[in-house]
């Protein structure tokens, strides 16, 4: 089934849900404003003096709310009626993908998505053995998820992995060809037709293994040869058009079997060196804001016209778009350039927030606070440890009580991940 935004669509299983929210009238405010959840959470946000920092919608649409313009309509959409019956913890936690080593999920992953303290999981190689022992390890997950102590249990858990395809594959299997494979084929009817099989292999692949989300493709539009992406074949080409054809195409045919795909890494690292891994040390892009906005922001134009549910933000620094901070923790490029300028209207998720280009922004916690507070939705923690993830839920939750991340905005956030989930595979 082809994705088309954040719709949702009937499961029979969330049916019972879905019908006990709709006929409780405690949850449901008697007036609202404008019908997208995201709207709704503005509207909140302006009426209850809470900080709107955080709200993903174009300035204009702001100062249209504050002059009073917006149309009153009957009701929220169920997401966002049932995140307000979530406790403040388990909101926190729904934003937090977590990680685990090994073949087996740990006990306290399994009891945080339990208690509905989980938005996901994100695999790595290390947690694959064979395919039977792999299946079963997102069968415990997912029947976690399904206890009657979550509330979210009607919403598949958002399951996902880095499969790019050439060497970046966490599973075996499709897609075999690298992005710089695909964006060096003669033609361009080759590299089109390569760059959907890519992406048509990829979700058939990761959907056989239970898994509903892909952390890919690249868009970077790499400089030099051996570079940061290129000496791993993970950027389709020099050529910033080429990018965002191919990126669009394998978006359109990875998500039209279902599973979600994820543009990375804006506004783009193709200009970084070969030892310029965020990963593992700062970085800096010093190219032109006129450069950057006309190469490398190229591809998510293409992308987010494609319907692409997530995009990952990078932990690079871009003093010449106007901030000082890594651009996951910078409203200025999460908002400014990703929302604002380019219209994106989905899903936002973090790189790993252990990542050394961090080391000067304090623990996780304040990670975590600090890329809520700049616009990220979604919060990758890949160290292996559900810990780290419970200490990214932790200042998720600290932000939440103490009001520096608005409650009425923080709500809609959930409810648009939960809209993501509705519309992925069980």
């Amino acid at each position: 089934m082809t994705h088309v935004g954040f719709g949702w669509r009937f499961h029979p299983s969330r049916a019972l849900t879905q019908l006990r929210l709709a006929a409780s009238d405690a949850l449901r405010p008697k007036l609202w404003l404008r019908v997208s959840s995201v709207a709704a959470a503005v509207s909140c946000t302006l009426l209850t003096g809470a900080d709107a920092s955080a709200v993903h919608v174009p300035a204009a649409d702001v100062r249209t709310a504050a002059a009073g313009q917006y149309e009153q309509v009957a009701a929220p959409s169920p997401e966002l009626a049932l995140a307000a019956t979530f406790t403040a913890r388990q909101l926190a936690g729904q934003r937090v993908i977590y990680s685990y080593s090994g073949g087996t999920p740990p006990a306290s992953l399994l009891k945080l998505i339990r208690n509905g303290e989980a938005g996901g999981v994100i695999f790595f190689s290390g947690n694959f053995q064979d395919r039977a022992q792999f299946r079963a390890a997102v069968g415990k997950l997912e029947a976690a998820n399904a206890s009657k102590s979550n509330p979210a249990r009607g919403y598949p858990l958002l399951l996902m992995t880095d499969q790019e395809g050439g060497e970046v594959r966490r599973l075996p299997g499709a897609p075999v060809h690298s992005e710089k494979w695909i964006g060096s084929r003669s033609s361009a009817s080759a590299r089109a037709y390569q760059a959907r099989q890519a992406g048509r292999g990829a979700g058939r692949n990761l959907l056989s293994f239970g898994l509903n989300v892909n952390l890919a493709p690249v868009l970077d539009v790499y400089r030099a040869p051996g570079d940061f992406d290129d000496q791993f074949q993970r950027s389709y080409s020099m050529n910033a058009n080429t990018v965002s054809t191919l990126g669009a195409d394998f978006i359109t045919a990875q998500q039209a079997t279902g599973v979600a795909a994820t543009a990375k890494h804006f506004p783009g690292l193709g200009a970084a060196t070969a030892s310029q891994n965020t990963d593992k040390v700062p970085v800096t892009i010093t190219l032109s804001k006129a450069k950057l906005q006309g190469v490398d922001e190229l591809p998510y134009v293409a992308a987010i016209k494609a319907g692409v549910s997530l995009v990952m933000v990078s932990w690079a620094k871009y003093p010449n778009l106007g901030s000082s901070r890594p651009a996951g923790l910078s409203s200025v490029i999460v908002q400014g350039q990703l929302r604002q300028r380019l219209g994106y209207k989905g899903v936002t998720i973090t790189d790993a927030i252990g990542a050394g280009a961090l080391r000067a922004y304090g623990s996780t916690r304040n990670r975590a606070l600090k890329a809520a507070q700049a616009g990220m939705e979604l919060i990758l923690s890949t160290a292996g440890s559900p810990s780290e993830g419970q200490q990214c839920l932790a200042g998720l939750l600290g932000g939440y009580r103490s009001g520096t991340l608005g409650q009425s905005t923080f709500n809609a956030t959930v409810a648009q991940i939960l809209q993501l989930r509705a519309s992925l595979p069980a």
